[in-house]
């Protein structure tokens, strides 16, 4: 299983509770769209997981020092792109899911949990611990060798799962 999670905003430790900590547990990798805060928190989820993260815009410099504002990442029959979104539109996530030949733009910053499909969809896993004025989320990608594709799901830490979509590897010409 793959888990998508993103804006943290903390001093310290992960603030994983509920169905967010247990999928983080079960994960095979944890992706995360930035805004760890603080270089403890960075250390607390690289302690807990197989993690690949992104710095935010409310990251602190020691974490931009170790991370990067982009990376790609590939898992099962995916590839992903991982940024925090700060510094993108709409046409512009759309844009750079095209340059990297992604299947999947994994995105954070507005803390709004949201699957938007398209010529390459966009995941932003909403944030698990400082949700704002939306629901606290992550997301789970659960791959379907049969089927050839990942399923995907938001959810509560509460376990709520509230949305469900799929995501397709992108055909390519070859």
């Amino acid at each position: 299983m793959l888990v998508a999670l993103s804006d943290t905003h903390a001093r310290e430790g992960t603030h994983l509770e509920g169905r967010t900590a247990a999928a983080v547990d079960r994960a095979d990798l944890v992706v995360h769209a930035g805004d760890f805060v603080t270089e403890a928190v960075l250390d607390a989820f690289e302690a807990r997981c197989d993690l690949r993260g992104v710095s935010g815009n409310n990251d602190d410099p020691a974490v931009r020092e170790r991370l990067g504002t982009e990376t790609v990442v590939e898992w099962e029959g995916l590839r992903l792109v991982v940024v925090h979104g700060h510094a993108h539109s709409e046409t512009g996530l759309s844009m750079l899911g095209r340059q990297a030949g992604v299947d999947l733009v994994v995105v954070g910053h507005s803390h709004r949990p949201a699957f938007r499909d398209g010529v390459v969809p966009t995941l932003n896993p909403g944030s698990h611990a400082q949700p704002r004025w939306y629901r606290p989320a992550h997301a789970e990608l659960e791959w379907d060798d049969r089927e050839g594709l990942a399923r995907g799901t938001l959810v509560e830490p509460g376990g709520e799962v509230f949305e469900r979509f799929t995501v397709e590897p992108r055909q390519t010409d070859g």
